[in-house]
């Protein structure tokens, strides 16, 4: 039996989906040691392989078949735009990708005027403003705090995640519309669809299981 392999998402999402897997009789003793230098983690029993990767590699892994299977936000997998399949929602870490700006900017989205959108998530976007509301808008890529956009004068509105939105609240900034809901999603590769279909469907049903446990407490 070869080798099942799982690109997990470095930090709080890695953590989670190990608890999760734990639940359904997958463990990995090797990466519950914080001092180890490892770089893949090995269950030789179940045939299983993990490793930790940066959120936007996890996707890259998984289309080019060096993790059969990986766990991301859906943010990334929606900005990556990789060539695989996602196949379940796992619930935790959910939040919204929104259109943010002061009250004043309300006005320019409702009337299709050309605006400057600062964003960490530019593909994500440009599909919500040229796909979905068919206005023109110039993208200005940011990798740090695009909350100052619009506080700077950059940027008329941002594109960006929200959780409590209490950052947003404190620089005088609000959610002006929603472009889509995430969570961490399973991903699979699809030849490794068609080659370990039952293993795979398997571990999902069981993820499945688990969740819907979840959501009945």
């Amino acid at each position: 039996m070869r080798y099942l392999t799982f690109a997990l998402g470095k930090g709080r999402l890695a953590k989670t989906t190990l608890k999760m897997f734990e639940e359904i009789g997958i463990t990995c003793e090797e990466m519950k040691d914080k001092d180890t230098r490892k770089l893949i983690f090995v269950n030789e029993e179940l045939k299983l392989r993990f490793f930790l990767a940066k959120g936007p590699d996890v996707p890259t892994y998984v289309e080019y078949g060096a993790a059969d299977i990986g766990v991301v936000g859906r943010d990334t997998i929606l900005e990556e735009g990789r060539n695989i399949y996602e196949v379940l929602d796992l619930g935790f870490g959910a939040c919204r990708m929104c259109v943010c700006g002061p009250e004043s900017s309300r006005e320019l989205l409702q009337h299709h005027e050309q605006i400057r959108v600062a964003t960490k998530y530019p593909k994500i976007a440009k599909d919500y403003f040229y796909n979905k509301k068919h206005q023109t808008v110039e993208i200005i890529k940011l990798n740090g705090s695009v909350e100052l956009g619009p506080i700077v004068g950059l940027s008329d509105v941002i594109v960006d995640i929200v959780e409590t939105g209490s950052t947003l609240k404190e620089n005088g900034l609000m959610v002006l519309e929603e472009v889509c809901p995430l969570s961490a999603r399973v991903v699979v590769n699809p030849v490794s669809m068609k080659l370990e279909q039952k293993r795979i469907q398997r571990l999902i049903s069981n993820l499945r299981d688990v969740i819907a446990k979840a959501d009945a407490c």
